[in-house]
């Protein structure tokens, strides 16, 4: 979460908000075995912008359920991914065949995939207690999701939140209580998504070196240093900054019609087949 021209408490009047005085959040989605940042969008703590994360974060990957998806304890993300994953069960139906119209209808959860939750409570600025809370799926499949992880074992948010430490290093933007807040949400949301987009193909990320051998002579080991993008697959080597800003988009927009909605995946276009 970053600041923008006014602290939230300040924002009293209806303007405030729709020029996006006031707190705006980062909602990431991110691999965690590759630390790959799949979908980000930046915007108010509200369902409408987790459910555009979510729904982006679906259109890349398929539409394909996560073996396990964790989150922290925000209520609004369990209907958006029940929305956006949940399978339709079949209505209920009248002895004579017509629709029962008491009962409507509703999605369940995948029986492949699990959701968990983690809640963090906080005293002084320190945190003093976490729980982690099993919120869609059976616990059979969350010990087999954890006992097959990479990564890790046990139900957390620290990949996610080591990635917005690192953001906040990079951009100076969201730096904490310092003059360096953005004053132009144009600009914040477009230094925001070249930040994410150098984090993923241009940053060494130390948590992703691969041991390759052994050097006998200085008595060290031989590391392949690797990005996200290396990591994921997308990329043979660290981009260079020239890589970056002379590679072609695919749909380059005009410079004079670009608007924050540009930074936005837009919730009504995603849509499961």
């Amino acid at each position: 979460m970053e600041l923008r021209e006014k602290k939230q408490k300040n924002c009293l009047t209806e303007e405030d908000k729709t020029v996006g005085y006031g707190d705006q959040w980062d909602h990431v989605a991110i691999d965690v075995p590759s630390r790959f940042v799949v979908s980000m969008v930046t915007d108010r703590r509200t369902p409408e912008a987790l459910k555009a994360m979510v729904s982006d974060f679906a259109q890349k990957t398929g539409y394909k359920p996560p073996r396990l998806v964790t989150t922290d304890d925000c209520a609004a993300y369990e209907p958006v991914l029940l929305e956006c994953y949940g399978q339709p069960v079949e209505v209920r139906r009248r002895k004579d065949g017509e629709l029962d119209q008491r009962f409507r209808s509703q999605k369940v959860w995948p029986d492949d995939s699990v959701y968990a939750t983690v809640k963090k409570t906080f005293a002084c600025n320190e945190v003093v207690e976490t729980r982690q809370k099993l919120a869609l799926g059976s616990p059979e499949v969350l010990r087999q999701a954890l006992a097959s992880s990479p990564s890790s074992n046990s139900i957390n948010t620290a990949f996610v939140e080591r990635q917005n430490g690192t953001d906040r290093t990079h951009n100076s933007r969201k730096a904490r209580k310092a003059p360096t807040f953005s004053k132009n949400l144009l600009l914040h949301l477009a230094v925001s998504c070249w930040v994410m987009f150098c984090y993923n193909f241009h940053f060494i990320n130390t948590g992703l070196d691969e041991l390759v051998g052994f050097d006998e002579l200085r008595h060290r080991r031989i590391l392949h240093h690797r990005t996200p993008a290396m990591a994921k697959g997308l990329a043979e080597h660290p981009w260079s900054v020239a890589e970056i800003l002379f590679t072609p988009l695919l749909h380059a927009p005009s410079l004079s019609t670009i608007t924050p909605d540009y930074f936005r995946p837009s919730p009504q276009g995603h849509k499961a087949p």
